[in-house]
């Protein structure tokens, strides 16, 4: 199975029109972000297992898309390490190592306790009353519980993923959110193949209860003890760790 990144429309097959090469780049620009989204949820709930080769075109037809934002959504994959190019031509889903894991979650880390830090300040300074940001927060976290009591776990993953993803939206920091947009695949990837513990559910209840009232720092302490326990769970879960 071959992808080829330098394939063009009229050489590769494709039609033009509507989802051709030849429609506004903006119109393409959004093509290949739903693209991105789509493949990117097929390797975190692993219809795309790791591995895997895949080919531009068979992505292309099974997305019912042109290959132009395929192969652009491809290549964002590669960059946020879900996909690897392969030695001559081509990508395949990335295998997790355990050294892989354990630079995703060294970096996570400290930007995981910062972004509770930011939001609790951000709450704490805000205005009497609930920032929507807290009200986002709360829904993930009901939608989790109510997933993991339907013993639902790719929809659980889904709620827990979009809760660290609200601490990080209610920070209030661009900056933040950039870099943190560059793990995220990485980590659904990761959330989907691990366990979730009880208790790692209950510390996204203690987080957001600090967050919420404005505590910076058992905000951030509580958030750093569940980035440890989770990668403690994820070691386990993927490599045998004791």
């Amino acid at each position: 199975m071959a992808y080829v990144a330098g394939s063009s429309a009229g050489r590769d097959g494709t039609r033009p029109g509507p989802r051709g090469e030849d429609v506004p780049p903006a119109e393409r620009t959004s093509l290949s972000a739903r693209a991105r989204d789509a493949v990117r949820q097929r390797i975190v709930d692993r219809r795309y297992p790791q591995g895997a080769r895949l080919v531009e075109r068979e992505v292309a037809e099974e997305l019912r898309m042109s290959r132009v934002p395929v192969r652009e959504a491809l290549r964002a994959l590669v960059g946020e390490g879900l996909l690897e190019l392969l030695p001559h031509s081509g990508v395949r889903v990335r295998r997790l190592e355990r050294a892989d894991v354990e630079h995703l979650y060294e970096v996570w880390e400290p930007l995981a306790v910062q972004a509770s830090r930011l939001a609790a300040r951000r709450v704490a300074r805000a205005a009497p009353g609930e920032l929507p940001g807290t009200a986002a927060l709360r829904s993930s976290l009901d939608r989790a519980e109510q997933a993991a009591r339907a013993d639902e776990g790719a929809r659980e993953v889904a709620a827990h993923t979009a809760f660290h993803e609200d601490i990080v939206a209610l920070s209030g920091n661009p900056m933040l959110a950039r870099t943190m947009e560059q793990l995220s695949g990485q980590l659904q990837l990761l959330f989907g193949m691990r366990e979730e513990p009880e208790h790692m559910r209950a510390q996204h209840a203690v987080m957001f209860r600090y967050i919420a009232a404005g505590d910076e720092e058992s905000a951030a302490a509580s958030t750093l003890l569940h980035v440890r326990d989770s990668r403690t769970v994820a070691l386990r879960s993927l490599f045998d760790d004791v």
